[in-house]
Parts: structure tokens; C-alpha cells; sequence
């Protein structure tokens, strides 16, 4: 079976959504069982779909509110995709609003992702108010 854009589209998408709505739930279901995931280049990736659950869950469903994410590009060469998004949350734990671009190269298995690795860079575009989060 052959891996389309719009299957990796598709994958990108619910990747988003479970972002967006925060949903740890979704986010595990686009990951194969042994997937990894590396958000830091030099630091040792999140394993399995149980760690980027629970990663998932410590660093979008308590640690951000307010997201909105815009796929920019997505590339694709075999099973490995490059994808480009830009997206603003607020950071409840920094108390500011960020804006955050980055590009992630995903490598497929089938359908699903057995690797992630994250590039990006953030800057803050608001103070959050008190009342905030």
C-alpha cells in the first residue's frame, strides 16, 4: 500500500485536531504501538504510544488553552513526510501567549506514525491576563 499526501493530510489532520480540542485520546490513535516521538533534537525521544499520550497530556491538555494551528506545507518522499504548521496557544504555565513555527518530519508505517521528530521555534506575542486559562 502505497502512502498518498492525502493519507499523510489526512494523519495531519487529526494531529491538528487533537491539538486544537486537546484531546490525548485522539493524538495516540495516529501513532503505531512502538512509536517515538522527538520533540527536543538532542534529548532522548518520548517512547511508545502510552509516553506521547501521556506526554500529550502534561504538555497540550494542562499546559496550553486557546490553540489554533494552520497547516502551511506538507511534503512527502516514500514513507517519510515533512509537514510545516504555525499555530498560537497560551502557555498557562509561562503566563503568555505564543506563536510557534515548526516543522516536523514524520516517517509512516501503513497509515500511522512510528516516528515524529519536532523543529521549531516560538516567540511570545501577549502577556496572558489573571483571569486567563
Amino acid at each position: 500500500m502505497t502512502l498518498t499526501k492525502q493519507d499523510v493530510r489526512n494523519v495531519v489532520d487529526l494531529y491538528i485536531r487533537a491539538w486544537v480540542e486537546q484531546d490525548a485520546d485522539l493524538i495516540e490513535t495516529i501513532f503505531t504501538d512502538t512509536a517515538t516521538y522527538h520533540e527536543r533534537a538532542f534529548e532522548t525521544p518520548i517512547q511508545d504510544r502510552n509516553g506521547i499520550r501521556a506526554y500529550w497530556k502534561s504538555k497540550v491538555v494542562e499546559s496550553q488553552s486557546d490553540i489554533k494551528c494552520e497547516l502551511l506545507n506538507l511534503y512527502l518522499d516514500g514513507d517519510t513526510a515533512i509537514v510545516e504548521w504555525e499555530a498560537e496557544f497560551d502557555d498557562l504555565a509561562q503566563k503568555a501567549r505564543k506563536r510557534i513555527r515548526e516543522v516536523a518530519i514524520l516517517v509512516f508505517e501503513g497509515r500511522l506514525i512510528a516516528s515524529l521528530r519536532e523543529y521549531w521555534s516560538s516567540e511570545q506575542v501577549a502577556g496572558l491576563s489573571p483571569t486567563s486559562g
